[in-house]
């Protein structure tokens, strides 16, 4: 099946009631006829539900189609993208480990990375997306390079298939956060990534009306269990050692699970992915170039124009995509909240990926606690624009009336 059809058809699983959506299971947890098939299922040695903290059917629904579409073997749904990060990362160090990630990563992340050291988990930060950048910053201690597909908001892209060979040859995975590019433009275990990562909350949902995350693993990595030894305990689960060492420990007792009504809406999101951000990237296209072309004092930042730095990479990882993500600079701080304050449709809140056209100022909300802004492509005067699907013309003329006000 082709992309389209896969986001609606592939694993979306019937009620016995032959309903054309799957129900949402809004119960906390499930009734078994005897104690013995209780003890099997909570053992392993019979499928079925225990407690919606740990598994329900419509999140397995949803866990299976998400998995499905980005080429893995299996996922683990949570409650918020920094849930499933946190997941991630956590199932993997313990005390005295270290990380390597990328610089210019989203506010949130860039923060839970930092408190890590709380743990003794220490955090390395590469100067740039350049592979010489994070080959610099592996040693014996490294258990995970982390990295998104488009920095968010820097918008540097990083080359995930140089990052998989370096990770690899080091025995250690590499972990994408795919929110911004989402499958329809990158499926990164393609290009050797390990494991996915999604804020659901964005783009895969689409509506902003439910939180949520994801963790998909490709199970192609060979986990040594001498060097990760907090998956030692779920090695006979062989390829699927990590999901189950998320599913039956992390996901258990951190309790950050997906709620069933939340699954069911971001179930829905999902099957108009395809749609969505096939206009979101052709909108912010157009928008980042009149913005270019016809505004003074303004510079706008956008990876599909043939004259950025990773226009090259973008095309190729991408397909001629390149995300419905792009930055202007005003000149001064005062200047961008002008900008901000003048326009009429966009949306001035901390999200990206809706419907809707949205804008911010990263450097006094989302990047605010982050200690090198400019590396990590935070300014004063920088505003982040997430383009919606409105009509091109209207987007455009909100942003020329709110410039020319200036």
């Amino acid at each position: 099946m082709r992309f389209n059809t896969l986001l609606i058809h592939n694993n979306n699983t019937h009620d016995f009631n032959n309903s054309t959506l799957f129900p949402i299971y809004q119960s906390t947890s499930y009734e078994y006829d005897t104690a013995e098939q209780l003890e099997r299922i909570f053992n392993g040695k019979e499928p079925g539900y225990i407690y919606t903290r740990i598994n329900n059917p419509t999140v397995d629904v949803f866990e299976r189609r998400i998995a499905s579409i980005e080429g893995g073997i299996g996922a683990v749904a949570c409650s918020s993208g920094m849930a499933a990060i946190t997941m991630a990362i956590m199932s993997l160090v313990s005390s005295g480990d270290e990380i390597v990630s990328s610089i210019g990563i989203f506010g949130g992340t860039y923060s839970l990375l930092t408190s890590l050291k709380h743990y003794g988990i220490n955090v390395r930060f590469s100067k740039d997306s350049n592979i010489d950048s994070f080959y610099e910053c592996i040693n014996e201690k490294t258990k995970l390079i982390f990295i998104e597909t488009i920095g968010n908001p820097k918008l540097d892209i990083p080359n995930i298939n140089e990052l998989s060979q370096l990770a690899h040859s080091n025995n250690i995975p590499l972990i994408v956060d795919n929110t911004v590019t989402t499958p329809y433009i990158i499926k990164p275990i393609d290009f050797g990534a390990d494991i996915v990562i999604h804020s659901t909350s964005k783009y895969i949902n689409g509506s902003a009306n439910a939180i949520g995350g994801v963790i998909i693993d490709s199970g192609n990595f060979h986990w040594d269990y001498n060097k990760f030894k907090t998956l030692k305990e779920y090695k006979d689960f062989g390829d699927f050692a990590y999901l189950a060492k998320l599913k039956k420990g992390l996901l258990k007792d951190f309790g950050a699970c997906l709620s069933p009504f939340n699954a069911y809406l971001t179930s829905l999101g999902l099957e108009t992915l395809g749609i969505r951000m096939e206009r979101m990237c052709d909108n912010a296209m157009k928008l980042a170039q009149y913005l270019k072309t016809n505004t003074k004092n303004i510079s706008v930042n956008y990876p599909g124009f043939d004259d950025n730095q990773y226009y090259s990479i973008a095309s190729k990882q991408f397909n001629k995509k390149f995300g419905a993500l792009l930055t202007i600079r005003c000149g001064t701080k005062d200047r961008a909240f002008k900008v901000i304050n003048n326009l009429r449709l966009a949306k001035n809140l901390a999200n990206i990926g809706d419907v809707r056209t949205l804008v911010i100022h990263p450097a006094s909300t989302i990047s605010a606690n982050i200690e090198e802004k400019e590396r990590s492509g935070v300014y004063d005067d920088l505003i982040r624009i997430s383009v919606g699907i409105e009509d091109i013309d209207d987007i455009i003329e909100d942003f020329e009336e709110s410039i020319r006000k200036l």
